[in-house]
């Protein structure tokens, strides 16, 4: 079975160059060891010391020479924004404090959705949409987002 040997960081490698692709959820990116198999059939292993974070975009570099490109599987997710940027640094901060994975995307905040927090959040004059797309968290503290370049 072929295997990982790296990771290309997303907006490093040539896109056009994968060979496959695979599609997972943030979850299934955060992996020390699987066997994944491409939308095209390729069958591969992806076998770390330590657990990686694969981003959305990222390639996977096989040891034949073969990239698969990473997606991120659309999830359901809540976009929140405060009327100000101060607002939404405090919203950041309530998150933060209940241990909620966030993703910052132009101002505002992403995250996985949860009608708990989302109540909360609007109770907090918060303007909260829905949607459906890849979810990148921040990784967490201190320990990094794992990457291993090649």
């Amino acid at each position: 079975m072929k295997r990982v040997v790296s990771i290309s960081s997303a907006g490093s490698w040539p896109v056009d160059t994968a060979r496959d692709r695979v599609v997972l959820d943030a979850g299934d990116r955060n992996r020390r060891r699987i066997v994944l198999t491409g939308e095209q059939g390729t069958a591969f292993m992806l076998d770390f010391p330590k657990p990686v974070s694969l981003r959305d975009g990222d390639g996977l570099v096989l040891d034949d020479g073969t990239v698969i490109a990473v997606a991120g599987a659309p999830e359901a997710l809540l976009e929140v924004a405060g009327p100000n940027a101060f607002e939404t640094i405090r919203l950041a901060w309530h998150l933060g404090n209940r241990h909620t994975d966030v993703q910052i995307v132009n101002g505002k905040i992403r995250m996985r959705y949860d009608h708990v927090l989302e109540d909360m959040l609007r109770g907090l004059g918060a303007t909260v949409g829905a949607l459906e797309a890849p979810f990148d968290p921040e990784p967490a503290s201190p320990h990094g987002h794992g990457h291993h370049h090649g």
